[in-house]
């Protein structure tokens, strides 16, 4: 068992799994529109996209593995074009999309896992991100998802089709200048102390956030080690604002509101995180490493949703919105009158006017790293 995994005996733990399926001025116009935006400054590109993590950025590759933490199906990619691959636990687009498409890489980016990638496909860039995974392994053990140590391994994969496809020269370049996203962490929080109702003890919840920070320093290293030289990581969301947590919580918490406690958890561990990187940039003069900041930005638009368009924010559009995610978000759930209201598309994820407003505020470091 990995450092610090403890579940309390509450009948609770037996409830949040069943819940949490999926772990299982702008305008929306914006969104749709980006797909004919590309970066003003021509310096700003790269030649391929790689990204590792969990379903913020599966645009996928679940669909071809045994779980249950699938979206391939409606209303899923409900906004999505025909020519869109399905699998994205959201009604459209995600960020690692919106971040393809403004440095004129791709509209989407593909799953690795999909069999039927096209050549370009393969020397652009793919996703391996797997949704319910985490940095601890015991998280995507029980889900039955790809870990990331999994992950890194289909990337050596990767890296043997694509020298064989372009020559080791080119490969070596495609890689060593591609863009790398890392965004992972939110299932091991959620898992870990998301059925949690006794107060949190400080010492344990430091000691898992360091667990954390070690695997994903581990996962860092790796690709750097493997020529990545261009990397975002994303720290974590809100996570006690999500309508599943506060669902689970709101048994004992009346009105519905964040789960505080849980939030407390992600900032301790953002804080952690931004100071490790910038120890391991200080150690890496040819790599260009930058925290990407998504905390702030999502409470802002649950804290003022009003700025954001938003009228719905404590739960998700498909179904009841409080439980929904995964097979049980599927063509016989109702959804809602008008999705672009909504903060949320399931109980755990962003709708892709969230997800476009996620992208505008992680857009500086997209140009900090790619002008470097």
């Amino acid at each position: 068992m990995s450092l610090c995994k403890q579940y309390s005996s509450s009948s609770l733990h037996f409830l949040l799994p069943l819940l949490i399926l999926a772990t299982t001025s702008k305008t929306i116009v914006n969104a749709h529109n980006l797909s004919k935006q590309k970066a003003s400054n021509d310096s700003l590109s790269a030649p391929a996209i790689y990204i590792f993590g969990d379903s913020t950025v599966d645009p996928g590759n679940n669909n071809f593995i045994k779980t249950l933490f699938r979206s391939n199906f409606p209303p899923y990619g409900i906004d999505l074009p025909e020519e869109a691959p399905p699998g994205r636990f959201t009604n459209g687009r995600l960020p690692t999309d919106f971040i393809a498409s403004y440095i004129g890489v791709k509209q989407y980016v593909p799953a690795y896992l999909d069999p039927n990638l096209s050549l370009e496909d393969l020397t652009t860039g793919v996703s391996f991100g797997s949704a319910g995974t985490g940095y601890d392994p015991l998280t995507a053990e029980r889900n039955k998802v790809v870990d990331m140590s999994t992950q890194l391994q289909y990337f050596d994969e990767y890296k043997k089709k694509l020298q064989r496809v372009v020559g080791k020269k080119r490969m070596e370049y495609i890689i060593k200048n591609a863009a790398y996203v890392i965004s992972c962490g939110t299932n091991d929080i959620i898992y870990t102390y998301g059925p949690d109702f006794l107060p949190l003890q400080p010492d344990n919840v430091a000691n898992y956030q360091q667990f954390m920070l070690q695997q994903c320093k581990w996962f860092l290293q790796a690709i750097i080690d493997r020529g990545a030289r261009l990397i975002g990581v994303v720290g974590l969301p809100p996570v006690g604002c999500l309508p599943i947590i506060i669902t689970a919580h709101s048994l004992i918490h009346q009105p519905r509101s964040c789960i505080e406690s849980l939030s407390s958890i992600a900032i301790g561990y953002n804080q952690i995180l931004q100071h490790e990187l910038k120890n391991m940039q200080a150690s890496q003069p040819y790599t260009t490493i930058a925290y990407g900041e998504i905390f702030a930005p999502l409470q802002d638009q649950i804290d003022n949703p009003e700025k954001y368009g938003f009228e719905v924010v404590d739960r998700g559009c498909c179904g009841t919105g409080l439980i929904e995610g995964a097979f049980a978000c599927n063509s016989l759930s109702p959804i809602c009158d008008d999705r672009s209201k909504y903060l949320f598309w399931d109980a755990v994820h962003p709708t892709e006017r969230s997800y476009y407003f996620l992208f505008e505020a992680l857009r500086p470091i997209v140009d900090f790293i790619l002008h470097r």
